[in-house]
């Protein structure tokens, strides 16, 4: 009968982060804080949700890198 080695566990695997499940860590930002995080290519919305997303976006935090119309600099709110 062979028995395997004993292993002793790494004290670095305590350092290991755990995977995030990133759409529940929204959902309850949105829950319990209403913070909404979306993106603007999420397939859950329509073409003029889309657009509401990126008029706000822009608005608040400025134009996004490569496009061509509006302001490059984050503007109002003075938000984070």
């Amino acid at each position: 009968m062979k028995i395997p080695p004993a292993r002793y566990p790494s004290p670095l695997g305590r350092m290991q982060a755990t995977p995030m499940d990133v759409e529940a860590t929204k959902r309850q930002g949105w829950r319990e804080q209403h913070i909404l995080v979306i993106s603007h290519d999420d397939e859950r919305l329509d073409f003029m949700e889309r657009q509401l997303i990126r008029s706000i976006g822009e608005r608040l935090y400025g134009q996004v890198h490569g496009h061509a119309h509006g302001h490059s600099q984050p503007r109002g709110g003075g938000h984070g």
